[in-house]
């Protein structure tokens, strides 16, 4: 039955509602830049939560897709496409990683870690299915990778959860090594745990619990949705701890803007029989097209040292704004940063910079995140820093 006329054409009216939006509506995007309907113009440093990583609608990006869609949109996941095929290739040739499977999102992909996992376990550890995650990690937002997640307002939420998670303190490696019985078949978290407010694991911690699982013949999966495609300066991050994972994650900036994620595994992981993994959507030969050519600039050794160069540029920028603003210490690496705030006021800085044309983000009430894009020019950090002192400096001596 159609809703009564004058509930029809409000603003959002026929949306569920799951968050707290501006009313701005946006319209169009160019590079670091969002327009509304009005004309007004913004900075835009959440860049989807570290999807477009390009920036948005790229002119590369936006030929890959005009030019696949007049030639194939989806010929269904049971047969093969040249794109397909060559993203697969790519991403393989790129990484430790010998298998891909393409989803439509990464916490898609991260459900089908913990199905191979446990698969994995099943053949080779009697059974073995406990995962130990992080507190505070964050791995999607389906029921498996929110039993999964250690965020702290999930614990009632949607009950009762998928079992056999077993949840540690990150950047603890005797936690770890406490919390490992025969059930545990793997090990999974972030590089760096975004949602939690950019809490880089450290190097040393990967390293040993590289070790650590290799000694304990388990897994050890890697979710770098966030991390991944350059976003820390390097095409993956755990290249910078010098470990590969078993089984690594990809998504957000992997289609540039365009649904995509990607399962990748070891081939001796590899397990999965005829039936127990699909999608009607995955692989499509459109997702496949906008992926290449995000792959194909981002992976190229100059972009990654633009990337590394501009996050340096940002930190800095940051470092001198926290000191003279009397906030927290800035942490993270490349282009995913956050500032630590002396107080619970990020929600109100996020709402206070946006009114100044300035998208932020604030994971947790104590934190700014900075996600710009990976082509995010030192002028646009430059702009940035100036709306968001205006902010913080009025603030201290208000």
């Amino acid at each position: 039955m159609m809703r009564p006329p004058e509930k029809r054409g409000l603003p959002a009216s026929s949306l569920m509602w799951t968050a707290d939006r501006p009313s701005t509506v946006f319209v169009q995007g160019q590079g670091s830049w969002l327009t509304d309907k009005e004309g007004n113009n913004y900075l835009d440093f959440v860049q989807g939560w570290a999807v477009n990583c390009l920036g948005h609608s790229h002119p590369a990006l936006v030929k890959a897709i005009s030019e696949q869609a007049g030639r194939l949109i989806n010929a269904s996941p049971a047969y093969f496409t040249d794109r397909l095929l060559e993203l697969a290739r790519k991403i393989v040739d790129h990484s430790a990683m010998d298998k891909v499977f393409f989803t439509n999102s990464g916490a898609e992909a991260n459900e089908g870690a913990i199905k191979l996992a446990r698969k994995w376990g099943q053949i080779h550890r009697s059974g073995a299915r406990e995962i130990i995650t992080m507190h505070n990690s964050f791995h999607g937002r389906t029921l498996a990778t929110m039993s999964a997640s250690g965020k702290p307002q999930w614990e009632t939420l949607f009950e009762p959860k998928v079992p056999d998670f077993v949840k540690v303190p990150l950047n603890d490696i005797e936690a770890v090594q406490n919390a490992l019985t025969e059930r545990t078949v793997a090990v999974m978290l972030e590089p760096i745990q975004g949602e939690a407010g950019v809490i880089p694991a450290s190097r040393e911690y990967l390293s040993a619990l590289r070790g650590l699982t290799s000694r304990e013949g388990i897994l050890l999966i890697l979710d770098e949705i966030q991390t991944g495609m350059g976003r820390t300066g390097t095409l993956f991050a755990c290249e910078q701890a010098g470990i590969e994972p078993d089984i690594m994650t990809l998504g957000k900036g992997i289609g540039g803007g365009f649904p995509l994620g990607a399962l990748t595994a070891r081939e001796s992981v590899c397990c999965f029989e005829k039936g127990d993994q699909g999608g009607t959507f995955n692989g499509n030969a459109l997702a496949m097209a906008a992926g290449l050519a995000v792959f194909e600039i981002v992976s190229r050794p100059e972009f990654l040292e633009g990337v590394r160069r501009k996050g340096e540029y940002l930190r800095v920028r940051l470092e001198e704004l926290s000191s003279r603003a009397g906030q927290d210490r800035v942490r993270g690496q490349g282009l995913l940063l956050a500032m630590g705030l002396d107080s619970d006021e990020g929600a109100r800085i996020v709402e206070e910079v946006f009114a100044r044309g300035l998208l932020l983000n604030s994971p947790r009430p104590d934190t700014l995140r900075f996600m710009p894009a990976l082509t995010v020019s030192e002028e646009e950090i430059d702009r940035m820093i100036g709306i968001l002192e205006e902010i913080l400096i009025r603030k201290r001596f208000s």
